[in-house]
């Protein structure tokens, strides 16, 4: 009897769950009250809060069944201690982008997230736990490209915070886009030239600067002013022919 009981209520409360992420979906977080949700449940507000304290604690429930895209497992990885720092901060990215361009549920709790939950007073402690979620996620790939640089993978002349701030907007930007718009959801290859696009161009840009930062400083030195030239191999002489004797 008592495992029916806990049964029954686990079940309710994933009914709450589901019936919230889809009033949420349709509706906006603002516009949504626990009477909406209790009606579209079939329960009573008193089931809801006996499951959660306030709507707040019920929309972060919701969120965490789906995970977001920095609190999945691949984004806890500790960048540093890995042979390849890099190809590491590569995988995460791949990661979170095919997370949330592959799951349904994830795309309509993202969208929520993103473009249906409003900054009011009533929802500070989700955009808090948000934030610090965002806070981890650039500390980690900060340290994971300062480590790529201590390796040889990285130009030393890089701005790891530069670099990290705008990998995680790479990541919020095209999550955001995708979600509300399920049209441009890439093929799986398109996502990992994506990221590829993006840290190749961390080498390109960390180098481009190193050698204007060298033209600036040797400016006696003419030859650092002038982009290389490609090498070319020289023309032979062209024989003429010998005239009839």
């Amino acid at each position: 009897m008592v495992r029916r009981t806990k049964d029954e209520a686990l079940e309710t409360r994933h009914r709450i769950l589901d019936v919230a992420e889809q009033v949420f979906y349709e509706r906006g977080v603002t516009r949504t009250s626990l009477a909406d949700i209790a009606e579209a449940a079939g329960v009573t507000r008193g089931a809801i809060y006996w499951h959660f304290t306030d709507k707040a604690d019920l929309f972060c429930s919701m969120v965490a069944r789906a995970t977001m895209p920095m609190e999945t497992p691949i984004c806890q990885t500790d960048h540093r201690g890995a042979a390849d720092p890099l190809a590491s901060i590569r995988g995460m990215m791949i990661g979170i982008l095919r997370h949330a361009s592959e799951d349904p549920q994830a795309r309509r709790v993202f969208h929520i997230v993103y473009h249906k939950c409003e900054h009011i007073d009533e929802m500070r402690p989700v955009w808090q736990r948000f934030n610090e979620m965002r806070v981890r996620c650039l500390a980690r790939i900060e340290e994971g490209l300062c480590a790529a640089m201590r390796k040889g993978r990285l130009p030393r002349t890089l701005n790891a915070r530069r670099a990290a701030t705008g990998l995680r907007a790479l990541l919020d930007g095209l999550v955001s886009h995708w979600v509300l718009d399920p049209a441009c959801r890439p093929r799986e290859t398109e996502v990992e030239a994506l990221v590829d696009l993006f840290l190749n161009a961390l080498n390109v840009t960390s180098a481009n600067r190193a050698t204007k930062a060298s033209a600036t400083a040797n400016p006696a030195n003419p030859s650092a002013h002038k982009p290389a030239q490609s090498v070319r191999p020289p023309r032979r002489a062209i024989r003429q022919p010998r005239a009839a004797a």
